[in-house]
């Protein structure tokens, strides 16, 4: 079918006491995996890409593959900008043909980031696209934006941040980590708790790539309605592709690209489960 927005996916979600899973990707190779997986479980899905990876393959170059998969798919798919690191990228991504954009204005100070996301939100809206934010900041590194120590959402600021931007989603930070986590991450789950009290809109959780299957399941129960899934599914994908290379006598792309696409399959159908939108799918 053709790319959905993600509105009425994740007001489903809220609804429906699940989460949908968006998985970051950064080749044809994964977006095919990421769909591949949607359909097997009936899942609807986002694929989400960051500012460095549209620098590397381009917005338009990203929007065709993933329309082109997305239009032989029985489940909804969005296509995402995550991480929109400026109202000039965001235009560009609406531009393009994404049907949901991301504004992270949480490197700013409060009132900056409440300016710059309704901005974005406005633009959005008038074309019937959804807008997600950023409030608070998640610790570790996401392309070229680094968080040297976590500053947790605020509750009663994330109820006036929602009311005064009219974003229709708000990534929470409650102490996750972009990438891989070095110990064990201690997450602010009763925050959270309190943040769903007082926001309406769908909670989105990002740096869940070495989350528990507990915690992700715990936050979702809270109120979260989206998870990205990013880091992980990069190692998945290399992963596979260094072992297939072992074999000297292999020299076709195809060949290490089935093994990607195998393995970030099955990541994505693991996570999909935990996140309870497998059969979601209408």
């Amino acid at each position: 079918m053709p790319l959905v927005t993600s509105k009425e996916m994740l007001l489903k979600a809220q609804q429906g006491g699940y989460a949908v899973g968006a998985f970051n990707a950064e080749n044809m190779e994964m977006v095919k995996a990421i769909i591949q997986a949607a359909e097997e479980l009936k899942a609807p899905v986002m694929i989400q890409t960051t500012p460095s990876t549209i620098k590397y393959g381009t917005l338009e170059t990203y929007q065709a593959i993933v329309a082109a998969e997305a239009a032989k798919a029985s489940v909804p798919v969005c296509l995402h900008l995550d991480h929109g690191s400026s109202f000039d990228l965001a235009m560009k991504a609406l531009k393009a043909g994404y049907t949901s954009v991301m504004i992270d204005g949480s490197k700013l100070d409060y009132e900056g980031n409440i300016e710059v996301s309704k901005k974005v939100a406005d633009v959005a809206a008038s074309m019937g696209i959804p807008c997600e934010a950023e409030l608070g900041k998640v610790g570790g590194k996401e392309d070229d934006l680094v968080a040297v120590a976590d500053t947790n959402t605020d509750p009663q600021e994330a109820k006036e941040f929602a009311e005064r931007t009219g974003v229709t989603s708000l990534a929470v930070a409650i102490g996750t980590a972009h990438g891989f986590y070095v110990g064990t991450p201690v997450l602010d789950k009763e925050r959270l708790s309190e943040i769903r009290k007082v926001v309406d809109i769908p909670l989105v959780l990002h740096g869940a790539s070495g989350l528990s299957d507990e915690d992700v399941m715990d936050c979702v129960k809270r109120g979260i309605c989206k998870v990205n899934f990013a880091t992980e599914l990069r190692a998945a994908y290399s992963k596979a592709v260094r072992e297939t290379l072992e074999d000297e006598k292999v020299f076709d792309p195809k060949a290490y690209g089935k093994a990607g696409i195998a393995a970030v399959k099955e990541l994505v159908m693991a996570r999909m489960k935990v996140c309870g939108c497998d059969g979601k799918a209408e």
